[in-house]
């Protein structure tokens, strides 16, 4: 797990199933099958969890960031889009 952004409005989690080489899992422990990106609205208190070809697109767009740094109002513009798909509530362990 990787946390891609932070800001007052929004957090994104980039969850890989891939574990660091050497580190033990319990058995039984449940694994990724595949990436995914997690976007959480703080404002409503929702997330959403992109994957399959909906985190390769996000994938892309991070890759087209990385190029050419947007400013935090056009990231946070695109992560509101995200948000609207948002059904989740968000719960704390």
């Amino acid at each position: 797990m990787n946390t891609l952004y932070d800001s007052d409005s929004f957090a994104v989690v980039h969850l890989r199933p891939d574990v660091p080489h050497g580190t033990e899992v319990p058995a039984g422990t449940p694994a990724l099958a595949r990436h995914g990106f997690e976007i959480v609205d703080k404002r409503s208190g929702k997330e959403v969890y992109l994957d399959g070809l909906w985190a390769e697109l996000f994938q892309q767009r991070i890759a087209a960031w990385q190029e050419n740094t947007p400013t935090q109002e056009e990231v946070e513009d695109t992560l509101e889009g995200y948000a609207e798909l948002a059904q989740n509530p968000i719960v704390v362990h």
